[in-house]
C-alpha cells in the first residue's frame, strides 16, 4: 500500500519508519489500539520527515481479509508513502491474496530508489507452504541479482527489507547464495520482522535490525523504530509511543555498535549530522563531546539534517550527544558512543543469522534479552 509518493527532501539521508509485526486480529483488541496510536504520532509529530512506513509482515494474524481492512483502514491516516511485505502469519491461508487485495500492496519483489538507496522489498513467505518455509524461489533470486547489479552500475547502496534473517531460509542453498550476494555488494542493511523483540547484529559489512512486534509484545514498551541510512551509515532507535518529542537521531557518525569495518574511524574534523523529529519547530540543535562545550548545529540544504563540524582530539572512546530544543522549550538527545581504534572487533561469523548481534543496548531500546515466540518465548500455560 503506496501513498502519494512525494519525497520530503533530496540529497540526504533516508529516514524510515518500521512498525513491527501488527498481528492484528480484531479491532477492539489493544494491540490495534496501540497500531492506530503509532499511526497518528507518525503522521503528526514526524509527518514530511519521513521517507517512507515499512511494515515488516505478520500483518494480519491469520491472514484473513477483514484483517487485512482494519490494517488498511488505519493506514489510511498516513501521508508518506508505506511498503509491506509479508510474514508467515500473512500465509495462514495458504495464499497472499488476501494481503494483495485488502491490504492493496504493491507486488513484491519491488525496487524503489529514495534518498539516493536502492530499497528492494522482497517476499519470503508466499514462494513457501506456509508457517515459516521461507523461501525467495528462483524468479526472485534472478530478480535479486538483476537489482544488485544495477545498483552496483549506478553506484546506489542498498537496502534489503525482508521479514527475517537469511538464515532463516529452508534451503540452505539459498541462505548461501543470500549471504553471498550481500557480501558481493554494497547492502548496507537487511530490515526484518519476526522476532518479535528488537534486535541489532553488524558483521563488518552489513547491519541486520529487526524491531519488535507491535501486536505480540514479550518485552518492552509499544513503539516503533526510527532508521537512517547517510552515506553508508546506519542509524537506528527505538522510539516507545509513551517517549515525548523532539525526538532526536544521531545519522552521522555511527555509534561503534553499528560501525561498517569500511568507514573510517571518526578523528580529527569530523562532520556531525541528525535530525530531529516532532511537530513543534526546533529552536536550537547543538552537539558536544563528552561533557565538553556545546557546538550549535545548523539546518542543512535537505531542510531535515542538522549539522556541524566538531574536532575529534584523539582515538578515545568518546560519547556524542545531539540535543534538540523546540520553540516550547522540551528537550530531546541521543547519546552515541564514537568508534576508537582501541576497540577491539570480536571474531565475525557472517552467516545472515543473529549470530553477530551487539547484545543489550538498553539506552537505545534493545533489551537484550530476546524474549519472543520464535526464541524465549513465555510459557503459554
Amino acid at each position: 500500500m503506496t501513498n502519494s509518493l512525494s519525497e520530503p527532501s533530496t540529497n540526504g539521508p533516508l529516514l524510515f519508519a518500521h512498525i513491527g509485526d501488527l498481528h492484528i486480529t480484531q479491532a477492539k483488541q489493544p494491540n490495534y489500539v496501540d497500531f492506530l496510536s503509532i499511526v497518528a504520532q507518525l503522521e503528526t509529530e514526524c509527518g514530511s520527515a519521513l521517507d517512507f512506513v515499512v511494515l515488516p509482515g505478520d500483518n494480519a494474524d491469520n491472514g484473513l481479509p477483514t484483517q487485512y481492512k482494519w490494517v488498511a483502514t488505519a493506514l489510511k491516516m498516513l501521508s508518506v508513502p508505506v511498503f509491506c511485505i509479508p510474514g508467515d502469519h500473512d500465509m495462514e491461508q495458504k495464499s497472499l491474496a488476501g494481503f494483495y487485495q485488502h491490504l492493496q500492496a504493491e507486488s513484491l519483489p519491488l525496487s524503489r530508489v529514495i534518498q539516493g538507496v536502492r530499497c528492494l522489498f522482497l517476499d519470503m513467505s508466499g514462494p513457501g507452504s506456509g508457517g515459516p518455509d521461507f523461501r525467495l524461489g528462483d524468479s526472485q533470486r534472478q530478480w535479486l541479482v538483476r537489482e544488485l547489479a544495477i545498483a552496483r552500475t549506478n553506484d546506489e547502496r542498498i537496502v534489503l527489507f525482508m521479514h527475517s534473517y537469511p538464515a532463516d531460509l529452508t534451503d540452505p542453498q539459498e541462505t548461501r547464495f543470500v549471504n553471498e550476494l550481500i557480501a558481493q555488494h554494497d547492502v548496507v542493511l537487511v530490515d526484518m520482522g519476526h522476532t518479535h523483540y528488537n534486535e541489532l547484529a553488524n558483521d563488518g559489512h552489513v547491519i541486520f535490525s529487526a524491531t519488535r512486534s507491535t501486536g505480540q509484545i514479550e518485552e518492552g514498551p509499544v513503539g516503533y523504530a526510527l532508521i537512517a541510512v547517510d552515506e553508508g551509515q546506519v542509524s537506528w532507535r527505538f522510539k516507545a509511543l509513551h517517549d515525548a518529542f523532539p525526538f532526536v537521531l544521531i545519522t552521522s557518525p555511527a555509534d561503534y555498535r553499528l560501525r561498517r569495518d569500511e568507514t573510517p574511524v571518526p578523528l580529527g574534523s569530523v562532520e556531525v549530522r541528525a535530525i530531529a523529529v516532532g511537530a513543534t519547530a526546533e529552536r536550537a540543535v547543538a552537539c558536544r563531546l563528552n561533557d565538553g562545550d556545546w557546538v550549535p548545529m545548523i539546518l542543512s540544504d535537505d531542510r531535515r539534517s542538522w549539522v556541524a563540524t566538531i574536532f575529534v582530539p584523539s582515538d578515545d572512546q568518546l560519547e556524542l550527544t545531539v540535543e534538540a530544543i523546540d520553540v516550547s522549550g522540551r528537550p530531546g538527545r541521543h547519546t552515541i558512543q564514537l568508534a576508537s581504534a582501541g576497540i577491539k572487533t570480536r571474531a565475525r561469523i557472517k552467516n545472515g543469522s543473529d549470530a553477530d548481534a551487539i547484545g543489550a543496548w538498553p539506552e537505545n531500546g534493545i533489551l537484550g534479552t530476546q524474549l519472543g515466540p520464535n526464541r524465549n518465548g513465555k510459557p503459554t500455560s
